[in-house]
């Protein structure tokens, strides 16, 4: 396994371990929020390191994603059971996710790499930022709530343009033609 994929593997490991602080320590402590800016730096440099070092992989291709998804899912489904976020904005994160992973997955059935898109990319910057604000918010107590929600708003609408800029630009993957 190269130190791409051990990047990737060590995110997926610290999901739980992340979960598990969060739900310990709640948001007066920052360990969890440490423990998910260790989890995110991971994904800049595994992302780096793959391409930089020609590391690609199938694995990698699959798992880093995956990993990213799963990572954001678990601190907003935190968020809402701590009456932080609304569930709603949660359910169109999330089934962006699924909605854009299926697709993915039919498409790389069809032989055909999406590649992540500049609105992808910039979705999930401000889904980290977003939460890491939360996480660290009473060390940043400096930062009022209204803008911590303003960029969380911005995440969502970011979600969904980059779902439909993914479809817009691969729709021929679905063969609508043949449905």
């Amino acid at each position: 396994m190269n130190i791409a994929n051990k990047l990737t593997t060590l995110r997926l490991i610290l999901i739980p371990i992340f979960v598990g602080a969060a739900m310990h320590f709640t948001l007066e402590s920052p360990i969890p929020g440490i423990i998910f800016v260790v989890a995110a730096i991971t994904d800049f440099f595994d992302g780096y390191l793959a391409r930089s070092r020609n590391l690609v992989t199938t694995f990698g291709k699959f798992i880093d994603p995956l990993a990213d998804k799963m990572l954001v899912a678990a601190a907003l489904i935190m968020f809402v059971e701590q009456g932080i976020f609304p569930a709603w904005t949660v359910c169109i994160v999330i089934a962006r996710e699924f909605l854009i992973t299926g697709f993915r997955i039919i498409a790389a059935s069809e032989g055909v790499t999406i590649a992540a898109s500049k609105w992808g990319k910039s979705k999930t910057v401000s889904q980290f930022i977003a939460i890491v604000l939360v996480l660290f918010s009473t060390i940043l107590d400096f930062i009022p709530w209204n803008l911590i929600n303003v960029i969380y708003y911005v995440s969502v609408i970011l979600t969904m343009i980059s779902g439909f800029d993914y479809i817009a630009k691969n729709k021929e993957v679905l063969d609508l033609e043949n449905i």
